[in-house]
């Protein structure tokens, strides 16, 4: 359809000339100018002759402008609402956004909460510019909950006891991973060290979400690699009800006592 064309400006301005009469037929280029671009005036003004020809009532047409216009509007707001998130080589024409820019900026924008979830994490210098921008921002903000759900992985043939490597874990994490003042809390899949390969299982989930609003799902790890250099994909959602089901997901889980927390 030619109306398709139009932007959704240009359609609802001249849905608006037809039901007020300020357009009517026959309809010409001169009078159309000023609601259509001028590329696309001969085929407007064609396309609206063809339907008044077929006996179209101009505020039928205007209606089916409105529609367009309301369908342009969802429809970008639908994309407004899903952006593409990428690590790798960059692409010529490419919609997406880096990956270790969307982290920082959720990071830097973070007022209530910040829930993550990461199968592997850097180590030391590493991984303390990972989380520095988050790290900062827990202490400006004493409010800020977060919440960070990490693999623990036994080593092959280990049968070290669970409590000795989760506070190895935890003062791995203190001295190692973290550089702020202000601890996130942490959490582990208890199946991830169990002794029983039949029973065993991982963490694997790689997401951030915060403030209950927005949400990255992506396969970066927290490691620089994965910000920087690797070929991940993710999407960054701005949804309210998807962060928030997010989020019931983990508390699920803690409250099953299938995730619990790590004394740090």
């Amino acid at each position: 359809m030619t109306f398709l064309k139009l932007s959704r400006p240009n359609l609802d301005k001249l849905a608006t000339a037809l039901l007020t009469r300020r357009l009517s037929p026959p309809f010409l280029i001169s009078s159309i100018l000023n609601y259509v671009p001028v590329n696309l005036s001969q085929e407007i003004v064609d396309e609206l002759n063809r339907l008044n020809s077929q006996g179209v009532d101009c505020k039928h047409i205007a209606y089916t402008l409105r529609l367009l216009a309301q369908e342009k509007d969802n429809s970008q707001r639908i994309r407004d609402r899903i952006n593409l998130v990428w690590t790798g080589p960059e692409i010529t024409g490419s919609r997406s956004r880096d990956t270790g820019v969307v982290v920082r900026e959720l990071f830097s924008k973070a007022k209530k909460s910040v829930l993550i979830s990461s199968f592997a994490i850097d180590k030391g210098e590493k991984a303390q510019r990972l989380f520095e921008v988050l790290a900062q921002r827990m202490e400006v903000n004493p409010e800020l909950d977060v919440q960070m759900f990490l693999n623990i992985k036994r080593p092959h043939q280990s049968k070290v006891a669970e409590s000795i490597l989760l506070r190895e874990f935890a003062d791995t994490f203190r001295h190692d991973i973290w550089s702020g003042k202000r601890l996130p809390k942490l959490f582990y899949d208890t199946r991830s060290l169990a002794l029983d390969t039949k029973q065993k299982s991982c963490l694997h989930a790689k997401c951030i979400a915060v403030d209950e609003a927005q949400v990255l799902v992506t396969s970066a790890n927290f490691t620089q690699a994965a910000h920087e250099r690797n070929i991940e994909a993710g999407v960054l959602l701005n949804d309210t009800s998807i962060a928030q089901a997010l989020r019931l997901q983990f508390d699920a889980l803690v409250s099953q006592k299938i995730l619990r927390p790590i004394l740090i």
